[in-house]
Formats: C-alpha cells, sequence, structure tokens
C-alpha cells in the first residue's frame, strides 16, 4: 500500500477527490485532527519564552510534547485506517451464499471500526489539550487554538461517524449497540468542550 504520509498536499487532495476507496473519511479526519492539534503546538511555540507567560511554561511545555506525539500518532491512522478498509473490501465482494461470508465479513467489520474508533478517542484527549493551549496560551496568538479546536471538532464527528458507519452492518448487535454507545457518550461530552474553546476565543474579538 501506498505510503499517503509521503503524498504531497496536492497529491493527497487529488487522491481522497478520486474514485479511489482509500483515502477517505477516515484519513481525512484523522489528517485534520493532526493538523488541529498542531496548531495548538504552535500556539505553545509563540507563548514559551515569554516573561508574561513564565508561570504556564512548564504546563506547556508538556502539553506540547504530548501534542507533537498525538499529531504523529493521527498521521499514522491515515495508513491504518485504510489497510483496515482493504480486506473489508474483499469481504463485500464474497458471494452471499457463501457460508463463511457473514463471519469473514463481522471480522472485517469490527477491524475496520477499530482505527476510527482510535482517532475518537484520540481526539477526545486532542480537544482537552487544545482547551490548555486556549488558556494558557498568548492572546496574541489565541485564534489559532480555536481554529484547532474548530478543526478537531470536526475530526470528532468524523472518526464517530466511521465507525458507526461499520457498526450499522454488523450482525451482532449487542456488539454493535455497546461501541455505539461508547461513540455517543464520547461525543456528547466532547462536541460541546470543542465548541466552547472556539466561541470563548471568537468572542472576544466582537
Amino acid at each position: 500500500m501506498e505510503k499517503f504520509v509521503k503524498y504531497s498536499l496536492e497529491e493527497f487532495v487529488d487522491a481522497l477527490a478520486s474514485k479511489a476507496a482509500v483515502p477517505g473519511g477516515g484519513g481525512a479526519s484523522a489528517l485534520a485532527a493532526s493538523l488541529g492539534i498542531a496548531l495548538g503546538n504552535m500556539v505553545g511555540e509563540f507563548t514559551v519564552g515569554k516573561k508574561k507567560y513564565a508561570d504556564a511554561e512548564e504546563e506547556l511545555r508538556v502539553c506540547m510534547a504530548r501534542a507533537k506525539d498525538l499529531s504523529r500518532k493521527f498521521l499514522n491512522c491515515i495508513e491504518r485506517d485504510a489497510a483496515a478498509f482493504e480486506p473489508l473490501s474483499r469481504a463485500y465482494a464474497i458471494p452471499k451464499d457463501d457460508k463463511n461470508r457473514d463471519i469473514v465479513m463481522e471480522n472485517c467489520l469490527r477491524d475496520a471500526a477499530k482505527v476510527p474508533m482510535e482517532i475518537l478517542h484520540l481526539v477526545c484527549e486532542a480537544i482537552k489539550l487544545e482547551e490548555r493551549f486556549a488558556v494558557l496560551g498568548s492572546v496574541m496568538i489565541q485564534s489559532d487554538a480555536a481554529v484547532g479546536a474548530s478543526i478537531l471538532r470536526s475530526s470528532l464527528l468524523g472518526a464517530a461517524v466511521n465507525v458507526k458507519i461499520n457498526t450499522k452492518s454488523m450482525k451482532d448487535r449487542e456488539y454493535a449497540d455497546s461501541v455505539n454507545k461508547e461513540v455517543d457518550a464520547l461525543v456528547e461530552e466532547y462536541l460541546p468542550l470543542a465548541d466552547s474553546i472556539f466561541e470563548h476565543i471568537y468572542h472576544k474579538y466582537a
């Protein structure tokens, strides 16, 4: 499989816009999340070293280290999401009268849901970090934390819907429902947080 993270921006966008199954919404959500938390790290970079924010420097450096780690993890998820889709696409091609089709499909659907679920959990952590950057960062660059939060908001919803597109087709409804409940709980908790970060900064400029 091609390494999408090695694509130029133009190549990635062209691939995303093409008829190719991957990269798709999952990869786009992961890339967006990487950009969103990178903006938080940028806020930190422009804040540390300034006397006015000396009291926040220690926490900011911890946040920056984690933000860089998360950004790399999101990029890795682009590749893993694409890799998880390939077996699922092959499973859909199995004849419906094949006795093994349901088992293969179920396993592939579970695997395909795992990466967006991981992205979802990582995005939740990223949103919490973005809040710290928004609170601790220089007021001169807080708008970038607001942009980061709005991007992470989209990634949160993108990852959530990419889990649910897989759970929708699962035969094991008990398992699917448990996954869906976890997704719903995370969205319910972190969507308002992402919104509040953005709105708090946005209304400062009114």
